[in-house]
């Protein structure tokens, strides 16, 4: 028998060849440049620069300073002294004090205790070293020349801080116990909100989804409706029924409702359709054949609650309560309204940057806010990286079981849930209504007279039907073909995998710190982008990319819907993309391109946070003219305006239904086929 060997010879790896990118490809990858670079304008610039400024010390240094002063007759007799040894001298300022901002000024005038501005004794000043800074009036001086003063101008003397770079801001903010006990107030009011929130959340969505009671429509309907206000109505709400004059004020035993009680009310309100959202997406996704053999293995409802439901709907529940964590500790208007003096991370911002001009500690702050935020979402997104499919092909829907005692119970419960947030809305609505609360209670219009208020009137309210119709109408365009260019794209994994990552970027970026960062970006005049800031265009950049993320997961979510046998068909017929994106990809697409047109309006028109330092007299917004209303005093014309947006996107809302099935019926009829 003969054995024959087989002798493999390997040939030499040959060089690797690349494809050679089409047209297509080119321009797709060049408008994939385009909306990341707006990304980066919009988001990441800002962001650093903010990041930058929260480093950016400014102190006054008493020691580059030097001042001569003469005698009655005007002359000088050669003794030279700082600003330093007038200080320790007199002891006016302290280290506090010459820590200060940017704009911050020291008046000279206090280092000398006789100083009369009808004197005639004549004063000089320099700078000591180069770089040092001081005003007469508004003219800067930073050479070293002497320059001599008569009374009368010195007095207009001030000293400029110098800048430099160091953790100096994070000290003092952390050092300072008013300020550090901020976030402690805020992590609390935000782990508390979500326990409740959550909990109610799961038990109304697990009554909607595994009981056969009645009215489960309306019941969607009412848990949906806090979406539609701004965060600062509950906040109104709650002083109307327990405040110093509430309906209800003697339920609270003593207590106040302006602090910790009304932020978490407040907040259960505002997020609850969030985490109801969430958690019934994850409840309505069950196979019916792991209830099957729970009951044939005689667990008890009990037992099957906790070995079956709760594990299949386990990632629902802790992305509901990441989403409701960041949703409630990043908040502004809610606190602002009923927080009283209790201090939280988002209105500690606002009242660096608005009341004391900090704008540096202000940076620090957000920095700081930034921090749980950016947490909760990673943690967040990690976890739903592990989720993995909990249906199959062979999976049978779960279908409830009619249960008489289990559906009353349920149905009471979501009565009380349903009664809470139409509560909430009613108080408003009457509120708004009524003359002078709580003396006058006959009906009257006259809150509706808001161009009578502080807070911006009528145009306001146009001013956000605007903001939101173009925030629409861009966001949507910039969202669905970012999302289509990097979901159909061939190839350039990195650069797919980068616009991926910033087009994420937004959802754990609160509000308040966007606002702020772009104060410091775009109010520069050295950026050529300058021009863009204090107009209607700002704040739909602003409203675009703080709500970019969510948009974008909801547009990607409907492309992997279609396979790219598409793309490859369109390929072999030579048609080009843009074409195929036009007369295909969208029509089949537009259902979710209607969703996200409504997310976008709804969410502009009800912002305030992301708007808050942005806005100018000609744009002043409704959901601001809230705040400035409440801040004024006028509680109750601000009931009105806010009870004006939930109308305007309750009104859009059913426009949207409406206007969808018309347009669905006549691109969408290959469904039904």
């Amino acid at each position: 028998m003969t054995t024959h060997s087989t002798i493999t010879h390997e040939l030499p790896a040959g060089p690797v060849v690349k494809g050679k990118l089409s047209r297509d490809d080119i321009i797709m990858r060049a408008c994939m440049g385009v909306i990341a670079l707006y990304l980066v304008l919009t988001l990441a610039f800002p962001l650093y620069t903010m990041l930058s400024k929260s480093f950016s010390i400014y102190r006054v240094d008493l020691s580059q300073y030097e001042f001569q002063v003469s005698n009655e007759n005007g002359q000088f007799d050669g003794t030279i002294v700082t600003g330093a040894e007038l200080n320790a001298k007199t002891g006016v300022y302290t280290a506090t004090d010459l820590s200060t901002s940017a704009d911050g000024r020291i008046a000279v005038t206090k280092f000398f205790p006789d100083f009369s501005f009808r004197s005639p004794v004549l004063y000089q000043i320099r700078n000591a070293v180069p770089g040092g800074r001081f005003l007469v009036g508004s003219t800067l001086h930073n050479d070293t020349n002497w320059l001599e003063l008569n009374s009368n101008d010195f007095r207009r003397v001030q000293l400029r801080p110098v800048k430099s770079t160091g953790l100096a801001n994070f000290v003092n903010y952390f050092s300072t116990p008013a300020l550090f006990n901020s976030i402690k107030n805020s992590i609390w009011i935000s782990v508390l909100s979500t326990i409740v929130t959550v909990s109610l959340a799961f038990w109304f969505a697990y009554a909607l989804n595994r009981s056969c009671m009645r009215f489960k429509g309306i019941f969607r309907l009412i848990a949906m409706a806090p979406i539609l206000v701004p965060s600062l109505l509950p906040g109104i709400a709650l002083v109307y029924l327990f405040g110093n004059q509430g309906m209800l004020r003697e339920l609270l035993f003593g207590h106040s409702i302006y602090g910790p009680i009304g932020i978490v009310i407040g907040s259960i309100f505002f997020t609850f359709p969030h985490a109801f959202l969430i958690i019934s997406t994850a409840l309505a996704i069950s196979d019916s054949r792991l209830y099957e053999a729970a009951t044939s293995l005689r667990a008890t409802p009990w037992r099957t609650f906790w070995t079956v439901t709760i594990p299949g709907a386990r990632y629902g529940l802790i992305s509901a309560a990441f989403v409701v964590f960041n949703l409630v500790i990043t908040d502004f208007g809610l606190p602002k309204v009923i927080g009283g003096q209790f201090n939280v991370l988002a209105v500690d911002i606002y009242k660096q940057v608005i009341g004391q001009q900090n704008f540096e500690m202000g940076a620090v702050v957000s920095v700081v806010l930034v921090i749980p935020a950016i947490l909760a979402f990673a943690i967040d997104r990690m976890v739903q990286s592990k989720q993995v499919a909990s249906l199959s092909a062979r999976s049978v829907p779960y279908q409830p079981s009619p249960n008489a005692k289990m559906d009353r119970i349920f149905f009471a419960y979501c009565t009380l849930v349903g009664v809470f947030i139409v509560g909430l809305l009613a108080v408003c609505q009457f509120a708004a209504l009524i003359k002078f609360w709580p003396y006058d209670l006959s009906f009257s219009l006259n809150n509706y007279q808001f161009d009578k208020m502080d807070g911006g009137g009528w145009s306001s309210y146009f001013n956000s039907i605007k903001l939101g119709l173009l925030t629409a109408v861009a966001g949507t365009c910039i969202v669905f073909f970012g999302a289509y260019l990097v979901e159909k794209s061939n190839g350039f994994k990195t650069g797919r995998a980068l616009f991926q990552m910033l087009a994420m970027l937004p959802m754990a970026i609160p509000g308040m710190v966007l606002g702020l960062a772009y104060i410091f970006f775009f109010n520069n005049p050295s950026n050529p982008l300058s021009v863009i800031y204090g107009t209607m265009a700002i704040l739909v950049i602003c409203s675009v990319t703080h709500f970019y993320t969510v948009s974008h997961l909801t547009a990607v979510t409907a492309l992997k819907q279609m396979d790219r046998e598409f793309e490859s068909v369109s390929a072999s017929l030579k048609q080009p993309t843009l074409k195929l994106f036009s007369r295909v990809t969208v029509p089949v697409c537009l259902p979710s391109v209607l969703d996200i047109s409504i997310y976008l309006f709804v969410n502009a028109m009800t912002t305030v946070s992301a708007v808050v330092f942005l806005y100018s007299p000609s744009t002043t917004l409704a959901s601001i003219a809230v705040l400035n209303m409440d801040d004024a005093g006028d509680i109750a014309p601000a009931a009105a305006m806010g009870m004006m947006i939930f109308y305007t996107n309750a009104a859009a809302r059913i426009i949207h239904l409406i206007a969808s099935r018309g347009i669905l019926k006549r691109t969408q009829a290959w469904r039904s086929r």
